[in-house]
């Protein structure tokens, strides 16, 4: 259950540029939560701003009972965090959101991180390694200062490829050529999850449905409550035997979704209907 807390910044931890790691004690989130989720979170303890921000979570500590977050300072709500030092007080709803599926055994997890998209992902593929799965992280980025995490990555037991769309770091090009490539050689079965832009994560759709792989992506859709109840979050979503998409709610019925059940932008339908339709009318 998600918990509403004052917690305290513990830590703070600037990494270069707008880039911070933010560490906030909160039992009920570091007993709780899975990869996938996020918070709700503002600085402070007055009215203002009036809304709090979502993050995705990277890591909790149970031990410590700490929930660390991965933020870059780009808006009021984020800048506000970023300022904060430790022992400054801030409200935090939590976890939120439908997590990532576990990974399988016997299935290797190809995770798919562009830019800040990393935090959600760091998480489950430490869950991955703590469970005995596998996990190999794509981590992509316009340039290499984009790919801020990079050398911490190693921590949660995850083997790394990096991209870089000027070439300065990895390799050079958008991260889903990379994953292209490891797709067309892999050996045994693997499923996607990725976090990043939409224009990636739709790339990443697109590889799986050609494949016919599984994959889930995280959508940061705009979040004005977390809790369902100011519509602000919709996203499209048509299941195989739906003649028409439903609006869901990224934040109670995600923001983790099954990517061919996406009606992404472009689109008219989803990949599981168009597919459903395509069997339906072969079987005819």
């Amino acid at each position: 259950m998600p918990a509403n807390r004052v917690v305290p910044l513990v830590d703070r931890e600037a990494l270069g540029g707008a880039h911070f790691l933010l560490t906030f004690r909160h039992p009920e989130v570091a007993r709780e939560a899975r990869p996938g989720q996020f918070v709700m979170i503002k600085a402070g303890l007055s009215a203002e701003p009036p809304l709090r921000r979502p993050f995705s979570i990277l890591s909790v500590d149970a031990g410590r009972e700490t929930v660390t977050l991965f933020v870059k300072a780009i808006g009021q709500g984020s800048r506000g965090l970023c300022a904060m030092a430790a022992g400054d007080e801030a409200q935090c709803l939590g976890p939120l959101g439908r997590p990532f599926t576990p990974v399988p055994a016997g299935v290797e997890a190809l995770l798919v991180a562009g830019g800040y998209g990393v935090a959600p992902l760091r998480f489950l593929g430490e869950e991955a390694r703590q469970t005995g799965g596998r996990a190999r992280l794509f981590y992509g980025g316009r340039t290499a200062a984009d790919l801020v995490l990079l050398d911490r990555l190693g921590v949660a037991g995850l083997t790394v490829v990096p991209a870089t769309e000027d070439g300065t770091l990895g390799e050079d090009g958008r991260v889903t050529v990379p994953l292209e490539t490891y797709l067309d050689a892999a050996r045994g079965p693997v499923r996607l999850y990725a976090c990043g832009p939409d224009a990636m994560m739709h790339a990443v759709a697109r590889l799986a449905a050609v494949r016919s792989l599984e994959a889930e992506v995280s959508l940061d859709a705009w979040m004005g409550c977390g809790v369902g109840t100011c519509l602000g979050c919709v996203v499209r979503v048509q299941g195989p035997a739906e003649e028409r998409w439903q609006d869901r709610r990224a934040c109670t019925e995600g923001p983790i979704f099954a990517s061919a059940r996406l009606v992404w932008a472009g689109e008219d339908e989803s990949r599981a209907r168009r597919a459903a339709a395509g069997a339906e009318e072969a079987r005819r």
